[in-house]
Parts: C-alpha cells; structure tokens; sequence
C-alpha cells in the first residue's frame, strides 16, 4: 500500500457546498503554536485550485494569520470576485467552529508566452549534494517533512551561548522529505521555509510569528514541471526591525538559476 505523502495529506480536502471545504489539521505539519503557516497557505491555494470556475494558475496569494488554528476540522470558504479576461480574483477565509482564523486573497491567471527577463540572480551557492543535512535544534514537527541543507544563516544553537549576527541572510537548499515533485501549492509552502529572521540577528530563539505573508509565483507549469523534485535553493533577508514587527523578502530559485517564486512577510517578534 502506497503511503500518502505528508504534504498531500495536508491537502486533503472534501467539497462540503458551494465554495465550501472541509478539512483537518494533520500532526506532522505541527509547529509551536498550531500548524506550520506555509502548510496553512498551501491548502488555501489548494481549495482554490480545486473550484470548478477557477481560471489558470496562481499568480499571487496574501494570507494574513489571525489567529491560531486548532487541532481537528476546519472550514475554507472561497468565493471569486471578479474574473477577467487574463486574471482572476479571489477572497478565502479559513475558519473553525464559525471563528476566522485565516483570511487570503488570490490572483489566478493565464500566463501568455512573450518577452521575458529576470533581473536577479541566485546567489553563489555549494550544490546541495556537498552540504551536510541539517539537523533542527528543537523539536518542531513540521521541519521534518523537509530536507535542508543552510549555505549560511543556519538556525542558532539553543545549547550555545547567544552569538549575535550583523546580517539577517539565511541561504539553504530544501526540498520535500520525502521527495515530492513541485507544484503550485508545494512551492506555496516552501516559500515560508525560512525561521523568523529575529533569531539569526540576537543569535537565539525569542516569541515571534508571521502576521502577514504575500507569495509571488514566477513559475508557470512548465518550469515546476522542469523542476520535478529537485532541491531549491531559498534565500531570505529583512529589511528593519521596529515597533515589535520586521519584514523579510525571499526569492526561490531552481537548481538552474530560474526564479521560481518571491515571497514578502511581516512578522511579529518580542525581544
């Protein structure tokens, strides 16, 4: 008998009405508090995908935490608001027990073939193969289902003493455990691979979760497609931290230097 893979486990998802879904938290997307906010921002993508008018493919998807989800059953609502000839727009909500615990909006669109240029490049990195695996420093649930492999910017030793770093940049390669090929909600969720940016600077772990993260897919079918199961390599940096809030941008890039996705977030932190 076939396991079904972590990630797909997640994306479990019954038709419960119109525009309605039903699903369920699983254990091993568990983090500190609820499940891991990239496995919660997947399924939203995913119960968009799964609407009978939905009209080509993500283009981008802003997903703001309200509040903790809870073990058990939750409901999604997704109702679009207005398509167009290339795009379509999108408002879902994530609740338990009728209580908003996530809302989002989603563009989906069609992607037409024309001039194309990216301005950025990866950044200069070992291949994956020649980096040891990361082993977390504590015992969160959810890192398990990926493999990690930190250039620089590891997660800080919680046995060592604080050791505070100038620079905000974590760069690593990661991709599913076990391996799964990309899609559209995979790429969803690794883009908030990255530990709260807060950590790397103070050099230890402090109360810090994201409010607010917005995901810009590049990446059209043929490119995920291209990139099959294959590591990606993430990396991450904030921009200021101030009044108890920093920012972070990220940019994922396939092994062949094609960017695949960026991703922008606020995150709360106490220290």
């Amino acid at each position: 008998m076939n396991r079904v893979h972590p990630l797909d486990k997640a994306l479990e998802l019954e038709s419960s009405g119109d525009g309605q879904w039903r699903g369920r938290t699983v254990p091993e997307w568990a983090n500190m508090v609820g499940p891991f906010g990239g496995i919660t921002a997947a399924t939203l993508v995913r119960a968009v995908e799964l609407h009978p008018k939905r009209h080509g493919q993500p283009i981008a998807l802003t997903v703001n935490y309200l509040a903790p989800i809870a073990d058990g059953d939750f409901d999604i609502t997704t109702r679009v608001v207005k398509t167009n000839r290339s795009n379509q727009h999108w408002i879902v909500e994530l609740s338990q027990d009728g209580e908003p615990k996530t809302t989002a909006t989603a563009v989906f669109g069609l992607r037409r073939k024309g001039w194309s240029d990216t301005e950025i490049t990866a950044p200069g990195a070992p291949a994956p193969e020649d980096i040891a695996r990361s082993v977390p420093p504590f015992g969160v649930v959810w890192f398990d289902n990926y493999d990690m492999r930190f250039v620089d910017g590891a997660m800080p030793d919680p046995g060592a003493a604080p050791t505070e770093s100038p620079s905000s940049t974590t760069t690593m390669w990661v991709r599913n455990n076990p391996s799964r090929p990309m899609d559209f909600a995979a790429l969803t969720s690794v883009s908030d691979i990255f530990y709260p940016r807060v950590f790397l600077r103070h050099g230890q772990f402090v109360p810090a979760g994201t409010v607010s993260i917005t995901v810009y897919f590049h990446a059209d079918d043929e490119q995920l497609a291209a990139q099959g199961d294959d590591f990606v390599l993430a990396t991450a940096r904030a921009h200021k931290f101030s009044g108890g809030y920093f920012d972070q941008s990220a940019q994922l890039f396939g092994r062949s230097g094609v960017l695949l996705a960026t991703s922008h977030q606020f995150v709360y932190f106490k220290a």
